[in-house]
């Protein structure tokens, strides 16, 4: 096996690294940069053998497809049909952290294998207004899923993406830490009602104020859209939730000072903070020697939803 690389850190600031990191993809390569949610591992979405190459760094499951990243709506609804819910919600939330699962329009040149071979397209206009100079650099699509191993703990800093030691990654884009640290929210609207796929920051009331009514599909349902896996985000280590003590022998993440862990996601019991500090803190418990991480209860509301989800599939049993 190939010793793995060490890439470059550049600022995602920087227009300099950004026309590098374009030139990168436009040639099938793999770049990682900053958004406003997660770092992603970022490639060509409409070539299949630069999509390959995400999913062979990664070890990610053909069958999970990838959001692709674009500039600004309009390119986002020339790859996917826009229903009235997909333009309702994308007015209200985009650019930021939701991603669209769209069907796919006619001419779409996403690559099928970026979208796992189905008939619709997810789709995202970023928040980060330096990672959308980026992707209108690049001039298409980029798909972009976290930038780490598939099934584990998603990267919130530059330094993250450095420790998965990707082989064939050639350039990471720093922006720094990422101001929301959990997944977009995934929002199917390619048929007659809307569907929450994976819940996030944009939540699921916020989305209702726009829509109306949305059906929410379970862990168990057929895989459409990126993180329905049901084991995903995970440590090496066991996690344990609802955790009113820390046992011997465990090290515990807090929130709002319930168990007295060694990292407490909000001192404060602030949802905001604690869904950005999540996957760092899950990241520096996650320690040799694999002492299971008591987890403290995090309230079911709002935020609290898409928190209790990573946790719940970051606890799951590992196939």
């Amino acid at each position: 096996m190939s010793e793995p690389t060490h890439p470059p850190i550049r600022p995602l600031s920087d227009s300099d690294a950004r026309q590098a990191a374009a030139a990168i993809l436009r040639a099938g390569g793999l770049v990682a940069f900053a958004t406003e949610t997660v770092y992603g591992l970022g490639a060509d979405a409409t070539d299949e053998t630069a999509a390959a190459r995400i999913f062979e760094a990664k070890g990610r499951p053909r069958f999970n497809p990838l959001i692709s990243h674009v500039a600004d709506v309009e390119a986002a609804f020339a790859l996917g049909a826009a229903t009235l819910a997909a333009r309702a919600v994308a007015e209200a939330f985009w650019p930021g952290p939701l991603t669209l699962v769209l069907r796919r329009a006619a001419g779409c040149p996403i690559a099928w294998l970026t979208s796992a071979g189905l008939e619709t397209v997810a789709i995202r206009v970023p928040g980060s207004a330096d990672a959308r100079a980026l992707l209108a650099e690049v001039g298409r699509p980029v798909a972009a899923p976290s930038a780490n191993r598939s099934g584990r703990v998603s990267p919130t800093t530059a330094g993250h993406v450095a420790a998965e030691d990707f082989e064939h990654l050639e350039l990471i884009l720093d922006g720094g830490a990422c101001a929301v640290g959990l997944e977009s929210t995934v929002l199917d609207v390619s048929g007659a009602r809307p569907r929450l796929l994976r819940p996030g920051s944009v939540t699921r009331e916020q989305i209702e104020a726009v829509v109306g009514a949305i059906d929410i599909v379970g862990h168990d349902a057929a895989i459409t859209a990126p993180g329905m896996l049901a084991s995903h985000y995970a440590p090496a280590a066991p996690v344990r939730l609802a955790a009113t003590t820390i046992r011997t022998g465990e090290v515990g993440l807090d929130f709002a000072g319930q168990i007295g862990g060694e990292i407490d996601l909000s001192p404060s019991g602030d949802l905001v903070e604690a869904a950005a500090r999540l996957f760092s803190g899950l990241r520096a418990l996650d320690r040799p020697g694999g002492a299971t991480i008591a987890v403290a209860p995090v309230p079911e509301v709002g935020l609290g939803a898409a928190i209790n989800d990573r946790l719940r599939r970051a606890a799951a049993p590992r196939g």
